[in-house]
């Protein structure tokens, strides 16, 4: 493992690097399509923790290295003992970790997006893909659980839609998935970092206090009835802050705003 001062941060198959309020963070196996062993994984949950914990990163954005994967799934040629049903272990796993993370988070879809790779790409708020990318949840066709997909694909898509491609473990496009709002954009090979980089700093522009409560209320709120979300008080208060101040100063001078995140 290395790392610099700079925020970057190096290990054998996972790379974190902060470029200003922005972390990225690259699955760096593409020997084997990004396929996640055990080790990726924990790398992984490590990466979107030290971003979350990071005051200056406001945004996080993942890729797979390469341009054939962003992942192929879990490793089955590394995963060869007994798995541990996912919520039965002692510690959230990485797809929770990613749900759960107060920060928004980017899927920069490179190419073959499958299994628990797709998971990934499902936990992140938003996702961006290139035109040749190609989804799967294929747990069916080789007897593994699917327990993340079963329970976020039917709050994604159609039930009807969700349930046949977690049985049938079907692949599907971009262009579908696009169709079906379960990508934000579909763009070349060559310029989806530059696509994720500008919806990135779009986000990281703005107050990052509202941002947090936005995504708190959105995630906190699904399921409950109209009245209870409305009255759901999730995130932190922006409206006491100083960001909000900032804010409407800014807007009166016309400027563009200096938030500072309190």
């Amino acid at each position: 493992m290395s790392s610099r001062s700079d925020g970057t941060l190096a290990t054998r198959d996972v790379h974190f690097d902060r470029r200003g309020a922005v972390a990225h963070i690259l699955i760096d196996r593409p020997g084997v399509m990004n396929a996640l062993a055990p080790a990726t994984m924990e790398k992984l949950a490590d990466a979107f923790l030290r971003a979350e914990r990071d005051p200056e990163v406001r945004v996080i954005v993942i890729r797979g290295a390469g341009e054939r994967a962003f992942s192929a799934g879990v490793d089955l040629g590394v995963t060869r003992e007994a798995l541990v049903h996912p919520m039965k272990r002692e510690t959230r796993n990485l797809h929770e970790i990613i749900l759960e993370t107060e920060k928004p988070t980017i899927a920069a879809i490179n190419g073959v997006c499958i299994g628990a790779g797709c998971e990934i790409a499902l936990a992140c708020d938003l996702r961006i893909a290139v035109k040749e990318a190609r989804f799967g949840q294929t747990e069916a066709k080789v007897g593994m659980g699917g327990n993340f997909a079963a329970v976020l694909l039917p709050q994604l898509l159609p039930r009807a839609l969700a349930m046949e491609l977690l049985y049938t473990g079907r692949l599907f496009s971009a262009d579908e998935a696009f169709g079906w709002g379960l990508l934000n954009r579909v763009v070349d090979a060559s310029e989806l970092d530059s696509a994720a980089a500008d919806m990135a700093n779009s986000i990281a522009a703005n107050a990052p206090l509202t941002v947090h409560k936005l995504k708190a209320t959105l995630i906190r709120s699904h399921g409950l009835p109209l009245s209870a979300a409305l009255r759901l008080d999730a995130g932190p208060d922006p409206y006491n802050s100083q960001d909000r101040m900032e804010g409407a100063l800014a807007f009166k001078e016309k400027r563009a705003p200096r938030f500072r995140g309190i």
